[in-house]
């Protein structure tokens, strides 16, 4: 009886061979031939899961969207069984910081594909480049939870605010990303500026 083919496993295996050799070649040089020799199946295999290197792109960086989700869920359960919204908050900003291999790549090739889809209209099409508005709405509630208990100093903006703590972040990333200056010192620029927002701590 023929081995029955998992198609979701087999285009994740093909995923991670885009993340790869993306990280070392730089996303806009490789290709379809240079993923398939990374994930270890035919050029035919990968053009037949994927019928175009911008439906490839946009899956491999969805796979590795879903990756970073999960890397701030982990971060946000290791703050404790209840985090307040600073808690969560900073949980999400802390892990965009690209301090290991995995968000050293997602950073690096996010980063890459936000600036390819100014010049292609193909990629500037795709969906993907719309998920900063799912960041930015969910920060905004989350600091808009923070002012209805009375956490924030009065006359916050919640939106300016997060968008200008998601800016931030994604600037500090790319410090850290080019070597300008450590994670530690990234992380405490964020929790500066999250002091300026939140009331002091009452004891």
């Amino acid at each position: 009886m023929p081995k029955r083919v998992d198609h979701a496993e087999r285009r994740t295996e093909i995923a991670q061979g885009l993340v790869r050799a993306a990280g070392r070649q730089g996303l806009h040089a490789v290709g379809m031939r240079d993923v398939a020799a990374e994930a270890g199946v035919s050029l035919r295999l990968v053009q037949y899961y994927f019928e175009s290197k911008e439906k490839l792109l946009l899956f491999g960086l969805r796979h590795l969207a879903d990756r970073f989700g999960e890397r701030v869920t982990a971060q946000v359960h290791a703050a404790g069984d209840n985090p307040g919204p600073r808690a969560v908050i900073e949980a999400l900003l802390t892990a965009a910081l690209p301090v290991d291999e995995e968000s050293r790549l997602f950073h690096h090739l996010y980063t890459s594909y936000a600036v390819l889809s100014v010049t292609d209209e193909a990629l500037a099409a795709q969906p993907f480049i719309k998920d900063p508005d799912t960041a930015e709405i969910t920060l905004t509630g989350l600091l808009q939870q923070a002012a209805d208990a009375g956490l924030l100093r009065a006359g916050t903006d919640t939106h300016a605010e997060a968008v200008g703590l998601l800016a931030m972040s994604a600037g500090l990333g790319t410090s850290v990303l080019v070597g300008q200056r450590d994670a530690e010192s990234a992380t405490a620029v964020l929790h500066y500026h999250l002091d300026r927002i939140f009331r002091p701590a009452t004891t």
